[in-house]
């Protein structure tokens, strides 16, 4: 058995990490709200350009733009991943890769090449070590990400896509459901999806000053970038919620341990009481 300051040392440690873990919860608890309030307040955003875009969809203009055109061979596909930047979150980003390299694994068994981007470092590090095209990366976007962040690695994308390089992109990061729950996501960004189109048909269309190409090609940028910082709002509420949850499991583990190791100390104590006890009622029987 350990000795007694050995254990108490061992007490101080865990006590000390306790401290540490309590602390990264009460952070992550005071974000969570104010995350969720910007994932909530640009959903609506969101949603109608899916609208608008649904719409362009379905109507019969003259011109057909190549974010609509679905290829009919696919050679190289693309990835703009997003994680955090710190980790101490639980098992988030390494579920989210899980996914999107059984993803990749699909891909790659069918011959086709792979290219990404990435957001938030944990991604960067991680797939920079695969064999993978790592096009480029953008980290530290902090508590109050903007678009203007992000144009630099979605205009990858979408030069590549547009000049036929890449063929098909996909969008990866986790879906914030509750504060329990983040879904790993991989959805189809490019080219844009059946899904997107709406139910409901129409005979009408849009009226495009000063033409449909110019104004498409306006609009379909300012999709994709919709989407992308929405996914990044996403992420970024998975992220508190899943560190708020991961350094509450941390402290109650750090908590027992303490009750168990104060148990193991008090065992200890005793038994040297006695020993000492033992060796003095020896001594005096001697005498």
């Amino acid at each position: 058995m350990a000795g007694g300051r050995e254990i108490k040392t061992k007490i101080k440690s865990v006590q000390n990490t306790r401290k540490v873990t309590r602390a990264l919860e009460m952070v992550s608890a005071s974000k969570i709200r104010k995350a969720q309030d910007k994932m909530k307040s640009s959903r609506p955003y969101a949603r109608l350009m899916k609208q608008v875009i649904g719409h362009i969809a379905q109507a019969n203009a003259d011109y057909v733009h190549p974010f609509m055109a679905t290829r009919a061979e696919v050679k190289r596909v693309g990835y703009v991943i997003i994680s955090t930047d710190r980790g101490l979150c639980g098992g988030l980003n390494s579920q989210l890769f899980r996914r999107i390299l059984a993803d990749m694994r699909e891909w790659q068994g069918r011959g086709v090449e792979v290219d990404v981007v990435c957001v938030g470092q944990k991604a960067a590090t991680f797939f920079r070590r695969l064999k993978v095209g790592m096009l480029a990366s953008v980290t530290h976007l902090g508590e109050s990400p903007t678009v203007e962040q992000l144009i630099g690695v979605v205009k990858v994308m979408i030069d590549g896509f547009t000049e036929g390089r890449i063929d098909r992109v996909n969008l990866c990061y986790n879906d914030f459901v509750n504060t329990m729950s983040q879904k790993p996501t991989v959805s189809q960004l490019l080219p844009l999806p059946p899904s997107e189109a709406l139910e409901a048909k129409h005979d009408w269309d849009y009226l495009y000053e000063p033409d449909a190409q110019t104004v498409l090609d306006e609009v379909m940028t300012r999709y994709v970038e919709s989407l992308v910082y929405q996914a990044v709002l996403e992420n970024l509420a998975s992220e508190h919620a899943a560190r708020m949850v991961a350094m509450k499991a941390a402290s109650d583990n750090a908590t027992k341990l303490i009750g168990t190791l104060n148990l193991v100390y008090n065992k200890a104590r005793q038994a040297a009481i006695t020993q000492e006890i033992s060796e003095i009622v020896g001594g005096a029987a001697a005498v």
